[in-house]
């Protein structure tokens, strides 16, 4: 059994770890950038990928389904019957479809983000006041002005909750499918020194995780307090 250092690595040891990952030579393609900035870039360009298509087709959709009953009686038993289906149970399937590599990670990233996008999306469409489209029309607003105008305006301050949920539970999707289907990433960095035994390297790849995540998170918190302007005039 392994010590209880090797278990259990003290700060010293992780930041040890941290400079050796980062001088150590990076994945193919990226052997300039760093064992851990190499397969963090790899690993973010997956999530970027994944999550942009999420957001183009999650917001799409719940624009859709959100504004028109008919078109939510359409989409609404379809995602309930695969929407309680936990991306990672999508994992063998994904590999079976895809392989390994590059589109089962972006396709199980889309999944994870997808649903959170079309809920809170379609959550905010249904949620525009009934007196702002009466107001439009007494005004002359056709339908699309009516869309365009007052419908995704009202709806954008939950439309951009869905997408930071969504980047949220696609990153960690990321990492399962590194985990489990990748020989690249920061998921394929923890699996290959858990491998090897080596706990320091293992916490520094799951601390730039964390770190990775909260820095987009907070990016996109940003964002939407540029999009959403006059929530602060309320």
């Amino acid at each position: 059994m392994a010590d209880l250092p090797q278990l259990f690595p003290t700060p010293v040891a992780v930041v040890v770890a941290f400079k050796d990952l980062l001088i150590a030579e990076g994945p193919a393609g990226l052997p300039w950038a760093g064992e851990l900035i190499g397969n963090m870039l790899v690993s973010l360009w997956r999530v970027i990928v994944g999550f942009c298509l999420a957001a183009v087709t999650g917001v799409l959709l719940g624009v859709i389904a959100g504004w028109w009953p008919r078109a939510r009686d359409l989409v609404e038993p379809v995602v309930e019957i695969i929407r309680p289906i936990p991306p990672l149970a999508w994992v063998p399937l994904a590999m079976l479809w895809f392989g390994l590599g590059f589109r089962p990670a972006v396709f199980l990233i889309w999944l994870g983000a997808f649903f959170p996008i079309l809920s809170n999306t379609v959550l905010g469409m249904e949620s525009t006041p009934k007196n702002l489209i009466e107001v439009s029309k007494t005004l002359g607003a056709n339908s699309r002005q009516i869309l365009f105008k007052v419908g995704i305006p009202s709806a954008l301050p939950s439309i951009m909750a869905g997408l930071r949920i969504g980047l949220g539970i696609g990153w960690m999707c990321l990492v399962a499918a590194e985990l489990t289907g990748s020989n690249t990433g920061l998921g394929y960095l923890i699996m290959y020194y858990y491998s090897t035994m080596e706990a320091a390297k293992m916490v520094a790849g799951m601390l730039t995780i964390g770190l990775v995540g909260v820095l987009a998170f907070i990016g996109l918190k940003k964002l939407e307090d540029r999009l959403v302007f006059w929530r602060e005039l309320e």
